[in-house]
């Protein structure tokens, strides 16, 4: 009698990677001193205090025990797309906008919205390792678009022309970059948004760490204010980072009306609705903590400037891109995989960071530091550790 297997569009796929790497950190024996964990994206402070009262206070009510709408809380889709209205100079309606559980779910989501299996999605190259794999469960195929080492990891237009020119129905970037901290800028987002307008494919800008761009940058693109951008263009976002709730998974899909209808269909299968009283107090808590999470942007930038000051006194290492959270550093063990860095670094001196390999191809001298996981103390420990 044959035995049932699983799906082999899952089973083919790795173990997720953050076990593996804090798998590698329990065997370091604490010689060097405490660990630097610099391997998943989470904010490296606390929820503020108001932000944890409203998340009480919202739970407690008995209305937050049922279902809630589908595509989210009316109080916060009024609430977000008056802040997407304000950020980007645009108008955007409650209309455009479905709260999702996290950015990965609205990744998958928009994903299954827009394409089969079979179909082809590009991935630039790096890539967030989720969404490829999201892409594989699905049996959606993936094209690589080029992201130049030279050019701070930037994705290569050429590329992405013929990524599309091949049949991609969706073009899927992340800016700032998980997994290299790079920062596209406005004038080559625009580019490849006319490019998938003139392929007749999709533009999904995943904008997790929009938050913490640099503080006098301005509106991250002008793909908002372009007639008819409901027809190209889909953006990803998560609160998670901001407000310091991953816990709480929360995120949002910016879309055209029609898009919406269509993850609404999948939502319904997938969650139903996002967490309820997580959805009440963020809308309540935006315009409340809105200081605080200026000040959060200035401490993160104040961690990338003390890990630039580190690499810049590391014989060896070299600072491929940085941004955000992020940053993808050329290590300097030549003929040694990324794997196997990441793994001597975690064991032998306690600093727990990401191989480049966990995110696409021909990244083996590269490592992941998310840096905002750690102070700048912390990250002051590397030069000695990396030394």
């Amino acid at each position: 009698m044959p035995a049932a297997e699983a799906n082999l569009l899952v089973s083919r796929l790795s173990p997720p990677p953050i076990p593996s790497v804090f798998a590698w950190a329990r065997e370091y024996n604490g010689s060097k001193g405490p660990l630097v964990d610099l391997s998943q994206a989470v904010p490296g402070y606390p929820a503020h205090p108001e932000m944890l009262r409203l998340l009480g206070e919202k739970a407690a009510l008995p209305s937050m025990t049922g279902y809630g709408p589908i595509e989210g809380e009316g109080v916060l889709r009024e609430a977000y797309s008056r802040q997407m209205s304000s950020i980007y100079g645009a108008s955007v309606a409650p209309a455009n906008i479905h709260i999702t559980a996290g950015c990965n779910q609205a990744f998958m989501a928009a994903a299954i919205a827009l394409a089969g299996a079979g179909d082809t999605v590009a991935l630039t190259n790096p890539f967030y390792f989720n969404q490829e794999t999201t892409l594989s469960m699905l049996g959606i195929r993936r094209v690589l678009v080029d992201c130049d080492a030279e050019n701070g990891f930037l994705p290569d237009v050429v590329s992405a022309e013929k990524a599309l020119a091949g049949g991609a129905k969706v073009l899927a970037i992340v800016t700032p970059n998980n997994p290299t901290g790079a920062i596209y800028p406005p004038a080559l987002l625009q580019e490849l948004f006319m490019l998938c307008r003139a392929h007749g494919a999709w533009l999904i800008v995943d904008e997790t760490y929009r938050d913490f761009l640099p503080e006098d940058y301005g509106a991250p693109h002008p793909l908002l204010a372009i007639p008819g951008w409901e027809d190209t263009l889909i953006l990803l976002y998560s609160f998670s980072k901001s407000f310091c709730i991953p816990g709480h998974r929360l995120g949002a899909i910016t879309a055209g009306t029609g898009v919406i209808a269509e993850i609404i269909k999948v939502m319904d299968n997938m969650q139903i609705c996002a967490p309820r009283s997580a959805q009440l107090a963020v809308a309540e808590a935006m315009p409340i903590l809105a200081d605080w999470r200026a000040g959060n942007r200035v401490e993160i930038t104040r961690r990338a400037d003390a890990l630039r000051a580190v690499m810049a006194e590391l014989p060896g290492w070299e600072i491929g891109a940085l941004g955000a959270y992020f940053a993808f550093i050329r290590h300097p063990f030549e003929g040694l995989s990324s794997s196997a860095v990441a793994e001597r670094l975690a064991k032998e001196t306690g600093v727990v960071c990401l191989p480049g390999s966990y995110f696409g191809e021909g990244q083996e001298l590269y490592l992941r530091l998310a840096f905002a996981n750690a102070d700048a103390v912390s990250i002051g420990r590397l030069l000695e550790r990396l030394g």
